[in-house]
């Protein structure tokens, strides 16, 4: 989403900037937000963890996040009744088109940070898996702190950013290992095994322009490919891709649906 916004918003000052919905305003008023966005430029498009984050002339940045029903987009049409039906925020591009936050659910968020509340933002979230800094020894230390289920140290953005249900699930999965497994528990090689699944479901995710199951588009509003390509997510009830024997599927990890092959990742 982030990398087909970069390339249409980069450079382009918004004008006539709207919200619609303001309950998904986090730390500012609708009155800041539309202050400070008219008229300011975007300088840069980039992500933090599952945050887009639009960096402004002025030196604020709008950490908008989408969400598992939200998306990013940029219309070069006037939009029709449909597309404005979920509309959140909008504003008009200089030289056409319109950016538009559109929120089925309104489940995402949008702040407005100064540099030293990104500053503290940023701070607080771990380090990014497809880093160069991101090694075996990286991710070691943010595990063998904690006794929690490796799925639920995985998914804490404290820890690793950006890692979310489906991709647990998937990595978990390919590195063959238990969900429910204690973190500090993981030996050298399981998580060598681990940092290379996370490593390669994201970048193949990142191929695939994502994962639609329902609302996530693209930056251009085009469905993602990775669905197709899931072993083990969705997948409860039917046969493992590996070894056949049926998935399982259980809410007792984290409250989150959790599916895996009992055989290919049981513990040693």
């Amino acid at each position: 989403m982030v990398r087909d916004l970069a390339r249409d918003l980069t450079g382009r000052t918004m004008r006539s900037v709207r919200l619609l919905k303001a309950d998904v305003l986090r730390g500012t008023s609708p009155r800041r937000l539309l202050a400070t966005l008219a008229g300011n430029r975007i300088a840069e498009v980039s992500r933090r963890a599952k945050h887009a984050v639009f960096r402004l002339a002025s030196g604020h940045r709008m950490v908008i996040q989408p969400g598992m029903t939200g998306n990013l987009l940029v219309y070069r049409r006037r939009l029709d009744p449909a597309a404005r039906r979920y509309v959140v925020l909008e504003a008009d591009l200089g030289g056409g088109g319109t950016f538009v936050y559109r929120d089925v659910r309104r489940l995402g968020v949008v702040r407005l940070l100064d540099q030293a509340a990104w500053r503290r933002y940023t701070e607080a979230l771990g380090p990014e898996p497809l880093s160069p800094a991101f090694d075996v020894a990286a991710l070691a230390r943010q595990l063998k702190a904690t006794r929690q289920a490796v799925k639920k140290a995985l998914m804490d953005q404290r820890r690793v950013a950006g890692i979310g249900n489906i991709y647990a699930n998937e990595a978990l999965f390919r590195a063959g290992i238990d969900p429910s497994r204690p973190a500090h528990r993981l030996d050298a090689g399981a998580l060598s095994r681990l940092h290379g699944a996370l490593r390669a479901v994201l970048e193949e995710a990142l191929a695939a322009k994502g994962t639609t199951l329902r609302d996530y588009r693209t930056g251009t509003g085009e469905r993602g490919g990775y669905q197709f390509a899931l072993r083990v997510y969705g997948r409860g009830g039917q046969r493992c891709l590996a070894c056949g024997t049926r998935l399982h599927t259980t809410y007792a990890v984290d409250g989150r649906s959790t599916t895996f092959c009992w055989r290919c990742q049981s513990a040693p």
